[in-house]
Formats: C-alpha cells, structure tokens, sequence
C-alpha cells in the first residue's frame, strides 16, 4: 500500500488541478484558519513577552550606589556610620557591578555638581549630572524631541524646565550649544522625564563630567533591575563585592540592618540603597527606617510572586482563547474539505468503478481519496502559513506590537492542517471504499 503512495499523491494533484477555483474555494477555510491562527500567536506571543518585560521591571526595581557612608544615629540600632563623603568609588567599581552581578538590565555611572550654565548671554544656575546612555533607559525617557547622549562625545540632554529657562518657551534647543565650565556642549535631546529631580538638570557624559571637574572617582552608580524582586538580592551581592574590592574586612556577622552600612564593626565607604528602601523610609527616623528596612527583602518576595502569578494565569486565559479560536476555524475548513470530497466521490462514481475493476482494492482507493484530503488540506496550510506570517508582521508594524511567530508553532499549524485532513477525509475515503464495483460502472 505504502510503495503507491508517490503514485497517489501525483493522482491527487492532478485530480485537484481539475477544478481549480472549487479546490481554491474548498481549501479557503484551512487558509484563514491558519492565517488567522498564527497571526494570533505571533501578536499574543510578542504582547506576552512585551507585558513580561513590562511586569519585570514593574515596581521599585532601581538599586542607587553612592560614594560615602553616614547615618545619623545609627549607632542606636546598630548601624556602623563612616564618613559622609569618600573617593573610593571607580570606574572599574561600575564595570565590575555590571560583569560580576547577575540581573543587572542597565547600569550608569554618575558624576554631579551645581554651576553656572551658560547659553549666549543666558546664564542660568543649575544642576550637572553625568551619566552613561544607559541612564536614559533607567528611567524610561521619551526624548521629544532629540535623541540619548552616546559615548564620551560633548553631547548634552536637558531636562523639559531646564530646556525653558536656558532658550525660552517653544524654542527648539536641538543643535544649540551651552557652556559648563569652559566646556561647550551640543543639545541632542529634551527628556520628558517627570521626576523632580530631572527637571531642571542638564545632563552630559560621565567621562567628560570627570574630565572638567580633573576626578577619577565617581560620586554614584544607578543600576536598574531586570525584574524588581532582585533588587534587595542585587544590593546585597553589589555591597559584598565593593568591600571586597576596597579591602573592607570583614566583622562578626551581622543583621540585615547592620548589614546595611557595614561589613560586622568595620564602616562602609560607600552606600548601597534600593529605591523601594529610599521610598520606604523617607521621612522617617532612624530607628523606624531600620525597622522598615528589616523586612524589605520578603516585601520584594511576595511582590515579584504575586506579579508571577499574575502573568502565568493572564497568558494561561490567552492560550486558552487562541487554542478556542483555531479549534474552531480548522473545524469549520474541515468540514468544508469533507463536503466536497463527498460530492467528489459522487461525481467519480464510474472512476472508481473502473479503478476496481481493473485490480484495485477498496483500501487502495480509500488511501487515493484520503490523499488526496491531507494534499488538499496541506496545500491549504502553507498557503495559510505565508499569509499568516506576512499578516503578522503587517499588524504588529502597525500596531507598534513586537510580532513573532516560533518555529514550533508553523511546525504544529501544518501538523494540524493535515490532521485536519486526515479526520474528515476518512468518512469520505471509506465511503469511496464501499462502492459496488458493477454499480459504479453503470453510473452515467
């Protein structure tokens, strides 16, 4: 049966090839059914991984790296206090973070001083910060108009009051210069950044911050968890390197309090402090902040599972839904490919007849129209898959959605048309099998 399949197959294309609009018209609901299916995927896989990135990164997921240590009356609950300002934060310090600690998204080393800003005879007195172009990521920036700054070159961002006070209301900064410290800069960019503390700041390189001001320390590094969970995780291996770096050693071991501003007795040079830390214990004192601080990390635990569990059952209902809809859609095709391989048979009758009576048996002619079925639902599968990838990215393009189709889901949409063949071939092909050989030559 098996060595007759090549011969079936070219009988099957030839019979389609009969008839082709009524094969175009028959094959129509396995192509939109597939179409529609893995343009469904492609958009509801690319908004799935779009939300997870979203919900990833949801909440307090920065962790702030700043040179100097002080708390003011931490010695009451066990927090060792240094000193208010130090130089031992590096370049090298950032560049390890980012090599060396897991679940870090972006990373930006910092430099920052208040100075006259000077733009024509304008000259207005306000915030300097240097950052890397990762900072603008950091924050989520929207930069209308302008673009980031890149690399060391003597670009400058302002924030959206800054932009007003230096050249006025309605007037594009873009491609004018301003001075800082005999330092001439080129305005890229105007951040539409809502923080306070961005509003009125202008922000240049680190590097050529570092250079004007003759430092090679840096005052902050901003990191920017992958997933907002991490971040207490992230702060406490990013505090375990720099002492290891600065040669802090270390003391008895200590609670996660004590933890926060020094190895055991020996005082950090430095700070290490989770946004979620800096919102939870602003206006408080000391003692209460500590306290806050104690219970941080299982805070970020359940925040980061509740948000887990969020997404697991919002993409299960989503799967349920295109797993609904295809089911649907490749019923309808093939019930529409059973009907006409009905009326086919109908139309063969004196083929078939002649077929049987020159040797064939009736599962050989139940195999040529169940071929012929899978040929047909095949061909309309294919069809489908290039329409559905074409349409996919057609709408995502339109819809600004990331828009991907895996190559297991064209694996299974071909796999599914042609089981879809195969099942509502069969009433037909056995119909066709059962045919009385002499009945079927008499027919006219």
């Amino acid at each position: 049966m098996f060595t007759l399949m090549p011969v079936n197959i070219l009988l099957a294309i030839r019979s389609l090839n009969r008839n082709r609009m009524r094969t175009v018209l028959t094959m129509l609901g396995i192509i939109i059914g597939v179409a529609a299916v893995l343009t469904m995927v492609a958009l509801g896989t690319g908004a799935k991984a779009s939300v997870e990135g979203e919900v990833s990164s949801a909440g307090t997921n920065l962790v702030f790296v700043k040179a100097g240590n002080y708390t003011r009356g931490g010695e009451s609950v066990g927090i060792v206090a240094g000193s208010g300002a130090s130089k031992t934060l590096t370049p090298a310090d950032a560049q390890a973070i980012s090599t060396q600690v897991k679940g870090i998204a972006h990373s930006s080393p910092g430099m920052a001083l208040r100075t006259f800003v000077s733009s024509g005879s304008n000259r207005q007195f306000m915030k300097i910060q240097g950052v890397s172009a990762d900072f603008g990521l950091i924050y989520g920036w929207v930069l209308s108009p302008g673009k980031m700054l890149k690399g060391d070159a003597a670009e400058a961002v302002l924030g959206k009051d800054a932009a007003v006070k230096l050249f006025g209301a309605g007037v594009d900064p873009i491609g004018k210069s301003v001075s800082v410290r005999d330092v001439s800069y080129v305005v890229v960019g105007v951040t539409d950044g809502l923080a306070d503390d961005q509003k009125e700041v202008l922000f240049v390189p680190w590097q050529r911050l570092q250079q004007s001001l003759g430092a090679a320390h840096l005052e902050t590094i901003t990191l920017a968890a992958e997933k907002a969970g991490e971040a207490s995780r992230i702060a406490a291996e990013v505090a375990t390197l720099l002492r290891k770096r600065h040669g802090i050693a270390a003391g008895p071991p200590a609670g996660y309090v004590a933890a926060q501003r020094g190895s055991g007795t020996t005082p950090d040079d430095f700070t290490v402090e989770t946004q979620a830390a800096q919102a939870l214990t602003k206006g408080l004192y000391t003692p209460a902040a500590a306290f806050a601080l104690a219970n941080l990390p299982k805070l970020d635990e359940v925040t980061l599972d509740e948000m887990a569990d969020t997404l697991d059952r919002a993409s299960g209902t989503m799967t349920a839904l295109l797993a609904s809809i295809a089911g649907v859609s490749l019923i309808v095709g093939g019930i529409g490919i059973m009907n006409i391989m009905l009326v086919s048979i109908t139309e063969r009758t004196r083929e078939i007849g002649l077929r049987m009576a020159a040797g064939a048996r009736s599962a050989d002619v139940a195999l040529q129209f169940l071929i012929e079925a899978v040929t047909l639902s095949v061909a309309g599968g294919l069809i489908g898959l290039i329409l559905g990838l074409v349409a996919a990215r057609v709408v995502g393009w339109s819809l600004g959605w990331p828009a991907d189709v895996p190559l297991g889901a064209m694996a299974l949409a071909l796999g599914l048309s042609a089981a879809v063949g195969l099942v509502f071939g069969s009433y037909p092909a056995h119909r066709a099998s059962l045919l009385d050989p002499i009945q079927a030559l008499r027919t006219e």
